[in-house]
């Protein structure tokens, strides 16, 4: 079969499958099957496929009609500016996690101060990376229960030529950090316990539950990380964390009851209250 016919056999599985973005996904495992550009699903339609380069399309295609997450297929994620590999112990970063950068980005002044950053559960190291990419004069840390994640990103530093500024070390939270950082982040897990058997496949099979998981409440991580925020941030520091739907009261007053002031809630781009932001008040 021709190229054009590939895809639109790809489409449906996915179609038929209750993939909610079976165009999207199709080209995308097409392109990285086939070797493909964008472009060449235009320029080559017509093209006839060889049958194993067909089957092996095609393998990739069921694996999402399955419900395996298309970054987990292809081995990478996009995020912000920056292309991030993926490893099952890392958290597949979502568009959702950007609304930290940005509340990250907005709330500096000078954007080539020199800046060090801590980032608590950075998993891919995505929200330290993608800050690092846009903060040329920042450094940054980034910490991770697991010894595969901070490989995972690590390696990552390097694909985005970023290593030289971001360094990453397997720890508990801030535990046995003596440094006081400008900027903390973190992405930790809060679903509660109870919900994680409802979520999509996608997330319930495919990312690791240490990164899901916040406790019978969801908010286990940010009762730890509020504690140590005092010791960790410089007088005036900036924190700034995600939060699930819901849940931004809750972790501002946990932030509050630490010193940490002038509190925002930052909302997504689907008007969900997504990132609690504030600055270190005591000395």
């Amino acid at each position: 079969m021709n190229l054009h016919a590939l895809r639109r056999l790809a489409e449906a599985r996915l179609r038929d499958a209750g993939i909610d973005t079976p165009d999207l996904d199709a080209r995308y495992l097409l392109e990285h099957a086939l070797n493909l550009t964008r472009t060449d699903f235009i320029t080559k339609s017509e093209q006839i496929i060889p049958e194993a380069d067909a089957a092996r399309a095609l393998a990739l295609v069921d694996r999402r009609a399955a419900h395996e997450p298309v970054g987990r297929i292809l081995g990478h994620r996009e995020f912000w500016t920056i292309d991030l590999a993926l490893n099952p112990d890392t958290l597949e970063p979502r568009p959702d996690t950007e609304t930290v950068v940005e509340a990250v980005l907005k709330a500096l002044p000078d954007k080539n101060a020199s800046l060090r950053l801590l980032d608590l559960g950075t998993g891919t190291g995505c929200i330290l990376l993608a800050l690092l990419a846009e903060l040329p004069n920042a450094s940054g840390l980034g910490v991770d229960l697991s010894p595969l994640a901070v490989e995972a990103a690590a390696g990552n530093a390097e694909r985005n030529r970023l290593a030289a500024r971001a360094r990453f070390q397997t720890g508990d939270w801030g535990s046995g950090i003596e440094d006081r950082f400008d900027i903390v982040v973190s992405n930790p897990p809060y679903i509660p316990t109870a919900d994680i058997a409802t979520l999509a496949p996608e997330v319930r099979e495919h990312d690791p539950r240490r990164a899901l998981d916040g406790g019978a409440d969801g908010l286990d991580p940010y009762r730890i990380i509020a504690a140590q925020l005092p010791a960790l941030l410089v007088p005036g520091g900036l924190v700034a964390v995600e939060v699930g739907q819901g849940q931004a009261p809750d972790v501002a007053d946990l932030f509050a009851a630490q010193g940490i002031a002038d509190i925002a809630r930052l909302r997504d781009l689907g008007g969900i209250e997504r990132c609690v932001r504030g600055r270190n008040d005591l000395a």
